[in-house]
């Protein structure tokens, strides 16, 4: 028997004697008053034990009817006033015979909890043996503050709320093995409040940037996951059989083309978080399934979608970082306006010593292989243009920096640039060598985006597989007419790595794609 199987043995015995005394191990609910973050809050100027001035008044009007319905025993010396309910999961035991202390843990913080003997009475104090670290468990007492400075719940009772079967791995120090991290996600959570912190800053960015864009009279709106025909972003795409259509569907790889629909409906300014998908390989900076901002203003152009890029990165790392400025991978970024700008093609000509638009595609391939580009030799012209660039020129952009005026042959949806047909007025967001967004000025004219869409399928023809589809309907939308717009994406699983300063993007999914482990 190994030892895993022996400590939930024991761990299923408890359970059963909790069974014969009459406990419910996992009862329905349990009244609590405070989080545990909270007792700090109210109690933090309580005073330690044996100091004068500890006992605190009743709170104020309108608390919680299970507060209001607990008793209230005389206070001690350096004890509060109230009797309260806190609830958490046993993170920390240490037992000291007629005494115990454990420490209880919420998302809100860590609390100490103190069990007498004398207080609980000699059969509960006896059934704390059954308590296991990792278990939840409701206590209800006053609050203290132990000599040592701790700020304290001294039990008058305590409750299982849910016996735990199996023990946390390293006593709750955390994971250490990534891959069993991401697939434990909730021990990794459970043990390790730097992980907690990042899905918090996730939370408040994600209600930071909603706030900005509905301040800015933007729409927020839902488009459709499934549909029959992708487009949008350069992917191969996850598909689907609707058995109902007998036909085939697709896992979006973008919301544009369906964005772009609202905006010659009328809707001026719209955005969505979109849950997106592109069926390719996993590595730090990509992942099968990642959140995506849109979002589009008629009347626009990409000149004041990166106001509005400068704007939201502005305002959330102020907010969170209390300063428009923060330190990733111990390098300093800073968010004030205006972003720098790098000029693609003169960018990528320093680097190649010609050209890249006037070059022909065998001297962009060699220059590929000579740069080990992988599969350079099948790749077509625009991917060539844009792996040299990722290859070459990327990685020395810290950033914030936006990179601007790509060639129009690697941007099918966007219009061509005002001072040079060969460009697309298009910009990419770069921080860390990494790009976080795209951006453009929108291609509105029905019969050039005809043009782009057949040049596409030209592409796939010569082997790119992630062109993109001729989208026909889409077509007649644009016939039907839509305004001048500027569009703006937003990679927010790549924004929250550059905010929580950590390096693969499956530290900001709760739940990312994994390869099967065998005999999955």
């Amino acid at each position: 028997m190994s030892d895993l199987d022996e400590l939930m043995n024991a761990r299923r015995e408890k359970l059963r004697r909790l069974k014969e005394r009459g406990v419910d191990p996992y009862p329905r609910k349990f009244p609590f008053t405070h989080r545990l973050g909270e007792i700090r809050s109210a109690y933090g100027s309580l005073a330690a034990a044996g100091e004068a001035g500890g006992t605190l008044a009743l709170p104020a009007p309108g608390a919680s009817e299970a507060r209001q319905a607990l008793a209230l025993p005389a206070p001690g010396a350096g004890e509060s006033a109230e009797t309260v309910a806190v609830a958490g999961r046993i993170v920390s035991w240490r037992d000291h015979g007629k005494s115990a202390f454990c420490h209880l843990e919420d998302a809100t913080g860590r609390l100490q909890v103190y069990m007498k003997k004398d207080v609980l009475g000699e059969a509960v104090y006896a059934g704390l043996a059954d308590l296991d670290i990792g278990d939840f468990a409701g206590v209800k007492g006053v609050v203290m503050r132990t000599r040592t400075g701790e700020l304290t719940v001294k039990a008058s009772s305590v409750e299982m709320l849910a016996k735990s079967l199996r023990p946390p791995p390293e006593k709750w120090h955390g994971l250490k093995d990534t891959d069993i991290r991401y697939r434990a996600r909730h021990i990794d959570l459970a043990s390790s409040d730097a992980v907690r912190e990042i899905f918090r800053v996730r939370a408040k960015a994600i209600a930071l940037i909603r706030g900005y864009l509905d301040g800015n009279g933007y729409l927020e709106v839902e488009t459709p996951v499934l549909q029959p025909l992708y487009g949008g972003a350069e992917a191969t795409p996850f598909t689907t059989f609707y058995e109902s259509l007998k036909t085939t569907y697709y896992l979006r790889i973008s919301n544009e083309l369906y964005l772009k629909r609202l905006l010659a409906g009328g809707l001026d300014r719209v955005y969505e978080f979109s849950k997106d998908f592109r069926n390719e390989g996993l590595d730090r900076m990509h992942t099968p399934e990642f959140t995506l901002l849109e979002l589009y203003e008629a009347y626009a152009d990409y000149t004041d979608m990166m106001r509005r890029t400068e704007e939201i990165f502005r305002a959330v790392v102020t907010e969170i970082k209390g300063a428009p400025e923060l330190v990733y991978q111990e390098r300093k970024m800073d968010f004030a306006a205006p972003w720098p700008r790098v000029e693609f093609v003169p960018a990528l000509a320093g680097k190649l010593g010609f050209d890249p638009l006037a070059a022909a595609t065998e001297d962009l391939r060699r220059t590929a292989e000579n740069a080990r580009i992988p599969g350079a030799g099948k790749l077509t012209r625009p991917k060539l243009l844009d792996k040299l660039f990722g290859e070459l020129v990327q990685p020395d952009l810290w950033g914030p920096v936006f990179v601007v005026d790509h060639p129009i042959e690697l941007t099918p949806l966007a219009k061509a640039h005002r001072h040079d047909p060969r460009l697309a007025e298009r910009f990419e967001p770069i921080l860390a060598g990494g790009e976080l967004g795209n951006a453009f000025s929108e291609l509105n004219d029905p019969a050039e985006q005809l043009k782009r869409f057949s040049a596409q399928q030209a592409l796939k023809a010569e082997g790119d597989a992630e062109t993109q589809e001729m989208d026909t309907d889409f077509l007649g939308v644009l016939e039907q007419g839509m305004p001048p717009a500027g569009g703006l994406g937003i990679g927010i699983d790549r924004m929250i790595m550059i905010l929580c300063d950590v390096t693969s993007i499956r530290e900001t999914i709760l739940f990312p794609q994994l390869k099967p482990e065998k005999g999955e």
